[in-house]
C-alpha cells in the first residue's frame, strides 16, 4: 500500500497583541463629569412641577368652595318669596309714581302711556283681555266647554310641519294638473290660481278622498304618544282625587276591599259608632 501524500499548508501568522491607547478607550469606563449637574436639573424640574400641581389643586379647592357656597345660597333662597318681593317692589313703585303724579296735578295714566307705542298698548290690552277670558274658562261650566278647553290646549301644543305640508301640497297640485283635473291659470297680476275643473281636487262635505291618505310613521307614533300622555294625566288626576278624599286610618288592603269597606260604612256606621268610639278611648269591655 503506497504511503499517503502529504499536503502542504500555509504557515499561520502569529497573533500580535496590540495595546489600545488610553484616549480611544470607551467612555463608559469613567463617569462623565456632567452627571451631577443633570441630576440637579431634573430634581429642580420635578420640584417646579410639584409646586405647579400644588397651586393648581389650591385654586381648584377655592373654586369648589365658592361654587358650593353659591349653590347653598341658591338652595336656601325661596323662589316664591323672591317673586313675591319683586312683585311687592313693583306695586310700591307704581303707587309711588301715582302719588307723585297726583300731587303734581298730572294725569298718571296719560303720563305712563308716554313710555309705550300705540301698537304695544293695543297688544297689551289684547293680552289682558285674553288672560281674563282664560281665567273665566278655568272654572267648570259644562262638558262641552271642558271639551273645547282641552281641544284648544291640544292645538296649542300641536307642532305643524309647514315645510312637509307645502311639499305634499305641491305634489298634489302637480298630480292633479297632470291628470287634467286642475288647471293653473295666471292672472293679470302674475299670480297663479288653481282652477278645479270637475270639483274633485278641493274637499267638500261629500268628499271621501281623505280615506286614501296614509299618514307617515312618525305622525302615527306622535299621535300614540299624545294618547298615552293624556291617559297618564287622566289616571294621575284620578289618583290624586281619590287620595285627597281619603282621610283617616287605612282599613283596606286593595281597591276592591276599599270599596267593600265603604259600602259597609254606609250601612253600618250608625250602629257601630259607639263601639268604635269606645275602642278608641280604650274603655271597651
Amino acid at each position: 500500500m503506497p504511503p499517503a501524500k502529504k499536503r502542504k499548508t500555509k504557515a499561520t501568522e502569529p497573533e500580535v497583541e496590540t495595546e489600545i491607547p488610553a484616549a480611544t478607550q470607551p467612555a463608559q469606563e469613567s463617569e462623565p463629569p456632567s452627571a451631577p449637574s443633570d441630576e440637579a436639573a431634573k430634581a429642580k424640574e420635578r420640584m417646579e412641577r410639584f409646586k405647579a400641581l400644588k397651586e393648581r389643586a389650591k385654586a381648584g379647592t377655592q373654586i369648589n368652595l365658592k361654587e358650593a357656597a353659591r349653590e347653598s345660597q341658591r338652595l336656601a333662597t325661596d323662589p316664591n318669596l323672591l317673586t313675591s318681593m319683586n312683585r311687592k317692589s313693583a306695586v310700591a313703585s307704581h303707587n309711588l309714581m301715582k302719588a307723585d303724579a297726583e300731587a303734581a296735578g298730572d294725569d298718571f295714566e296719560r303720563k305712563r302711556a308716554w313710555d309705550w307705542t300705540i301698537d304695544e298698548s293695543e297688544k297689551w290690552d289684547k293680552r289682558l283681555k285674553k288672560k281674563e277670558g282664560h281665567r273665566d274658562d278655568q272654572s267648570f261650566q259644562d262638558y262641552r266647554q271642558e271639551s273645547r278647553k282641552v281641544y284648544k290646549r291640544q292645538l296649542g301644543n300641536l307642532k305643524v310641519d309647514m315645510e312637509g305640508y307645502e311639499k305634499e301640497k305641491m305634489k298634489a297640485v302637480e298630480k292633479a294638473a297632470a291628470s287634467g283635473g286642475l288647471e293653473i291659470v295666471e292672472t293679470d297680476d302674475g299670480e297663479l290660481v288653481a282652477v278645479d275643473k270637475d270639483g274633485a281636487f278641493y274637499s267638500t262635505a261629500d268628499s271621501t278622498g281623505f280615506v286614501e291618505h296614509r299618514p307617515p310613521k312618525d305622525a302615527v307614533e306622535r299621535m300614540v304618544q299624545d294618547l298615552q300622555r293624556a291617559e297618564e294625566n287622566r289616571l294621575k288626576k284620578r289618583k290624586e282625587r281619590l287620595g285627597a278624599a281619603e282621610d283617616g286610618d287605612v282599613t283596606y288592603i286593595n281597591d276592591k276591599n276599599k270599596q267593600f269597606n265603604k259600602k259597609l260604612d254606609r250601612f253600618y256606621n250608625k250602629y257601630t259608632a259607639e263601639i268604635r268610639d269606645s275602642f278608641e278611648r280604650g274603655t271597651a269591655l
